[in-house]
């Protein structure tokens, strides 16, 4: 199994802006996202790509929980069978859940059984539905399926966080599976903690 289906610029090997990208966004012993590092021979899509990921998922101003932003990547993630995303995410749905894996392990398989309310409230089964629709049939999304959203208890600027959270992962599965990213290597469930600071990237 390769890192990528492109060549890559491993950390020891990294000099320059792209050194200095990878020292923002490293884990424990130098550890780079495999994701992060197919960026590496054009360290300013790499830029872009975190940079949005911090803001998306882990930026302090969202009121949405982070554990339900999590379900919604990893929900988007295995129906677009990215099990990079899946295996990455669902980690972090664990931490972010306290470590009660038996409640992300419920989360995960009501995607199957396509009854999200044996698992999470009807508010928030109402953002995974909409999460599905806009990621399977983006062009079928109508006005009524955001006031459905309001209606379940949704404030516009949470909509949003949906919304962003839902596109993002569907740019970084495509970003996966267009590029044939592995999880060789790679250490599942890092992400950014600092939630404080939006340019603190480090993965911990």
């Amino acid at each position: 199994m390769t890192m990528s289906w492109i060549e890559t610029i491993p950390y020891a090997e990294a000099t320059g802006r792209l050194q200095k990208l990878y020292d923002r966004v490293k884990g424990p012993d130098d550890n780079v996202d495999n994701i992060m590092m197919a960026h590496s021979l054009r360290p300013h899509s790499m830029e872009a790509h975190m940079g949005m990921y911090k803001k998306v998922l882990h930026h302090t101003s969202n009121s949405l929980p982070k554990w339900y932003l999590e379900a919604i990547g990893v929900y988007v993630s295995w129906l677009n069978e990215c099990h990079y995303c899946v295996q990455h995410h669902f980690e972090g749905l664990v931490t972010e859940l306290g470590g009660v894996r038996s409640k992300a392990d419920l989360i995960k398989s009501s995607f199957s059984e396509g009854d999200f309310q044996n698992a999470v409230s009807t508010r928030e089964a109402a953002g995974l539905k909409y999460a599905g629709l806009l990621t399977l049939h983006p062009s079928q999304i109508q006005q009524s399926d955001v006031v459905a959203l309001s209606e379940a208890g949704y404030d516009d600027g949470e909509i949003l966080e949906i919304n962003q959270v839902t596109s993002y992962f569907n740019y970084a599965n495509r970003t996966v599976l267009g590029l044939g990213v592995s999880t060789e290597g790679d250490v599942l469930g890092l992400a950014p903690r600092n939630n404080d600071d939006p340019d603190d990237w480090n993965h911990g």
